[in-house]
């Protein structure tokens, strides 16, 4: 056993409040601990820290014990962490403008249906195929735009087709479910 690895062995000894083998301890004069903390002491008390943190069972039941680490084995991704980050805590709002483009895209009808008056759709239409231009003429790389401009007045159109729906559907009276017959009588 080296003199490093006898020191290290007897400190953390120490630290357990054992003391170090008889044999060794004659041997060589109990070494106290590195007093200064320097770039050559503090392997040393990084390592008497991790083994008697072991000793006590510290790193017994961690999360993810046993499992292999997510991501290992996929291909190399420079933004790998701000994925993770992303996914993580669920953050909208982030990415290139090319993919926030397609998502409002799928959901602007329903974003349109909330809306009251004709004014307010033409305004949100005229606002998101502004961005759809803007978005279209940057040349900052990433994917490509592929979302296209709406037209104002199908969209409005649109929009009035379903708010009608949904007024009907409100003023309808829904059938009257018929009323059960009970299996027993009173008498």
């Amino acid at each position: 056993m080296t003199d490093e690895a006898h020191r290290r062995r007897s400190h953390a000894e120490r630290l357990l409040g054992r003391t170090p083998p008889e044999s060794s301890a004659a041997t060589t004069p109990p070494t106290a601990p590195p007093a200064v903390l320097n770039a050559e002491t503090m392997p040393a008390i990084v390592e008497t820290a991790i083994q008697v943190a072991i000793r006590q069972g510290q790193f017994d039941d961690l999360p993810g014990a046993g499992k292999p680490i997510p991501g290992l084995g996929d291909h190399h991704d420079p933004d790998w962490w701000i994925r993770r980050k992303i996914e993580r805590e669920n953050l909208t709002g982030l990415g290139p403008p090319a993919l926030m483009l397609r998502v409002e895209d799928r959901e602007l009808d329903s974003q349109l249906d909330d809306l009251r008056s004709e004014n307010d759709v033409r305004a949100v239409v005229e606002d998101f195929n502004r961005r759809v231009i803007e978005a279209r003429r940057q040349l900052l790389g990433g994917p490509p735009v592929v979302t296209k401009p709406r037209d104002v007045e199908a969209e409005l159109e649109a929009w009035h087709e379903r708010r009608d729906r949904r007024e009907a559907a409100r003023v309808e009276p829904a059938p009257a479910a018929e009323r059960k017959k009970r299996w027993f009588r009173k008498a």
